[in-house]
């Protein structure tokens, strides 16, 4: 019974030190706020409306988590798209498609502040780059912008 204590807590401290925050990396757009998660996540849900884009879909583990009584930090994907630019891209490559929608990432860090991480809309879509061509590229682009303005917004 010790053995498969010990096993227990070893493993529960093993995932919680794996928690931490979004470190930079390819690809991704990383700001780090002063706000709380849910001051940010209803920030970046304005923000979302006000670029002409709209909330796909949304998922967290936080609350089923709590359910099951398990804390962990708040967190949420929210995706993102709008019909127009889903139509547009359909037209240079089908495969280009299973990316939407693209994601914004809320997290909250351990002082109770939240970070907004997102892909690039650039970097998402480059691997159909060679089947949708320069208007591919030219539409990720736009939307690299879009992206780049709700962050800002959001995180302002």
């Amino acid at each position: 019974m010790p053995r498969l204590i010990a096993a227990v807590l070893a493993a529960l401290l093993a995932t919680a030190s794996h928690a931490q925050s979004i470190a930079p990396r390819e690809g991704w757009v990383v700001i780090a706020t002063e706000k709380t998660h849910a001051d940010l996540l209803g920030d970046l849900k304005k923000a979302i409306k006000a670029h002409k884009m709209g909330v796909v879909t949304q998922a967290g583990p936080t609350g089923a988590a709590r359910n099951r009584g398990i804390t962990i930090p708040e967190n949420r994907v929210v995706g993102v798209f709008n019909n127009d630019f889903a139509v547009k891209v359909l037209a240079t490559s089908t495969a280009a498609m299973i990316e939407a929608p693209i994601r914004f990432y809320v997290t909250e860090e351990t002082d109770g502040t939240a970070t907004l991480s997102y892909k690039t809309p650039g970097y998402v879509f480059a691997p159909y780059y060679g089947e949708g061509g320069e208007t591919l590229e030219t539409l990720a682009g736009q939307l690299d912008e879009r992206f780049s303005a709700i962050a800002t917004a959001a995180t302002e």
